[in-house]
This record gives C-alpha cells, sequence and structure tokens, in this order.
C-alpha cells in the first residue's frame, strides 16, 4: 500500500499543478478575447469617462496580475466573483441579490449538466461494455464489422448533425421525445429524464464508439494468453471465459477510456446543450461568451479543466488499484 499511496499523490500533486497551469492559461486567454464589457453594455456612443467610469467599479482597470491573483484566491474559497451582467441589470434594476454572483448561477446550471451526465453514463457505459463483449465474442464476424461501422460513423459525425438527426426521427417523425430540453427546478423526475433523453442518447452515440472499440481489443488482446486458453481446455463456452476470465484483467485500459469519455460528458456538452437549449452549464458559458460576462467564462472554463483534471487521476489510480503490475513496479 505505500506504493500505492506515493503514486496516488505524485499524481495528485501533478494534477494540482496542471490545474494551476490551466488557471492561468485561462485568465491570460479570456481576458485577451477582443471587445469590452462596459464599451459593449453602454454601446459605441459611450463616452471614455462612462466606460472608464464602469471598467473602475468592476475592477477591469487593475493590472492583469493583480487580477489573477485576486481571481485565484477567491476561486480556492470557492468564490469566483460576480457576474458582470448581473451585476449591471441589478444596479438598473435597484435589486441587489445574492444572484448576481457566479456561484449562483452556475450551481444550478451544474447540476443540470450533472444530470445529465449521470443519464448518458447510465446508458452508454453498460451498452459500450456489451457490444465490446460482443464484438470480441463474435470478432470478424457480420455483427462485429456492423457494430464497427455504426460506432465509427457516430463518432465520425459532428455531435451537432447527431442531434438533429435523432430530433428528426424521434422528435419531428415519430414524437417520441420533445425536442427541446427546458428543464427547470422542481421538475419531477419522470419527466426532466424525458425531457433529458434525446441529448443523452446524442452523447451516448459520441461516446459509446471509444468503450465500445476498447473494451473489444483489450479482451481479444488477452485470448491468446495460456489462462484462456487453459479456461477453454477445461470446456469452459466462450461467453463464460470472455466475462469471468479475460474482462476482469482488461478492466485497466477499459476504465481509462471509461473515465476519460465521463470526463467528455462534461467537458464537452457545449455543442449539444446548445442545440436543445438544455440549461447546463455548456448552455451558460455560450450565453457569457456572447456578452463577454468574463468571471462567468472563467469559472464555466475552470470547472471544465477541474472535471477533466480530476477525472483523469480517477482513472490513474483505478488502473492502480486494478493492475498489479502497477501496484508492485519494479
Amino acid at each position: 500500500m505505500g506504493n500505492v499511496l506515493t503514486i496516488i499523490l505524485q499524481r495528485l500533486a501533478l494534477g494540482l499543478l496542471t490545474l494551476l497551469i490551466v488557471s492561468v492559461v485561462i485568465f491570460v486567454a479570456v481576458n485577451l478575447l477582443p471587445g469590452d464589457f462596459a464599451q459593449s453594455i453602454l454601446g459605441q456612443g459611450a463616452t471614455p469617462e462612462a466606460v472608464a467610469s464602469i471598467r473602475r467599479d468592476l475592477g477591469l482597470d487593475q493590472p492583469m496580475v493583480t487580477r489573477y491573483f485576486d481571481w485565484l484566491g477567491g476561486a480556492l474559497r470557492g468564490d469566483f466573483g460576480s457576474s458582470f451582467a448581473q451585476a449591471n441589470f441589478a444596479s438598473f434594476s435597484g435589486t441587489n441579490s445574492g444572484a448576481t454572483t457566479v456561484a449562483a448561477q452556475i450551481a444550478p446550471r451544474f447540476a443540470n449538466t450533472m444530470f445529465l451526465a449521470m443519464v448518458t453514463a447510465a446508458i452508454a457505459v453498460p451498452f459500450a461494455i456489451i457490444l465490446g463483449i460482443l464484438a470480441a465474442l463474435y470478432r470478424n464476424s457480420v455483427f462485429d464489422r456492423a457494430t464497427n461501422i455504426f460506432t465509427l460513423s457516430s463518432i465520425s459525425s459532428p455531435e451537432f448533425f447527431l442531434a438533429y438527426i435523432l430530433i428528426l426521427f424521434l422528435a419531428v417523425l415519430n414524437p417520441i421525445f420533445p425536442s427541446l430540453s427546458n428543464i427547470f427546478e422542481g421538475m419531477p423526475f419522470s419527466e426532466r429524464l424525458e425531457k433529458s433523453m434525446l441529448p443523452a442518447l446524442t452523447l451516448t452515440l459520441v461516446v459509446t464508439a471509444h468503450m465500445m472499440r476498447m473494451t473489444r481489443a483489450a479482451i481479444i488482446n488477452l485470448l491468446a494468453s495460456p489462462y484462456i486458453e487453459m479456461a477453454r481446455l477445461k470446456g469452459l463456452s466462450p461467453m463464460r471465459v470472455i466475462v469471468k476470465h479475460a474482462l476482469p484483467n482488461a478492466l485497466a485500459p477499459i476504465i481509462n477510456v471509461i473515465a476519460l469519455n465521463l470526463a467528455y460528458l462534461i467537458t464537452g456538452v457545449v455543442v449539444v446543450e446548445v442545440v436543445f437549449v438544455y440549461p447546463g452549464i455548456g448552455q451558460l458559458f455560450v450565453d457569457s461568451v456572447k456578452i463577454r460576462d468574463i468571471p462567468v467564462v472563467q469559472a464555466c472554463c475552470l470547472i471544465f479543466a477541474s472535471a477533466y483534471i480530476l477525472l483523469n487521476l480517477t482513472a490513474d489510480v483505478m488502473s492502480i488499484l486494478s493492475n498489479p503490475r502497477l501496484r508492485h513496479p519494479k
């Protein structure tokens, strides 16, 4: 266990260092975006004095280094600052509520994105593993070739194209699911699930190919092993050989690819959420970029990066725990 703990701590330190570097890249890249929030809300006819006043109120007149460390310190405390757009609206309307904070805006959106990711994972992971096992069991057969063609076609197609195809067949020609995912807080679970089904199916088509092909390749790679040959000589059925003997030893690469695809379900949902008008963090990110709401954009990017790094770290740890050769390196 000492070796395992050391490796895990090394991975964790590397993940934190990576996240720190990513935070610098995010902050610099977002602040170098063309356009200015103060100018955009005041219009082209705004006086330089009015623009300078708003920039001063929002802290945009401070040096970039100062603003970065203020933002990073707040982010470490869970405080991503105030939304420029919401703060501006509150100042005009005379209201002052906690809804102006970035965290208050992101929290419900992130919960919606996590719900969509969990629904997709519940469909995609078992489906991909079953397809991978069957493709390995009947490799080079018509089923194997058809499965590979289907999954490669789905992963090669843009997300918006798959989304519109599903809308056409499952919402327009055959009205099984609604085409718009207008979910809201307090909605019954069954209705929320129904409205999330089309974006979940779109994401399932996108991520299934990686997991299925890795499962198939990992199992086929083990079928020539001596212990698999011994199991066959004992008279075990091909399915039992694969499920009981090959699959447990192929878990390390399968876990890796599953974790990476789960990371995509959180960080790569922007296009799908926009197509279905799904109120998730991806839709919030796009809307914030349009109006140059810098604090919200920075927070969304940092959440995407954190989720991706965390799930990669989880994949590394699970691979170590499931592989004795990694637990006991020579």
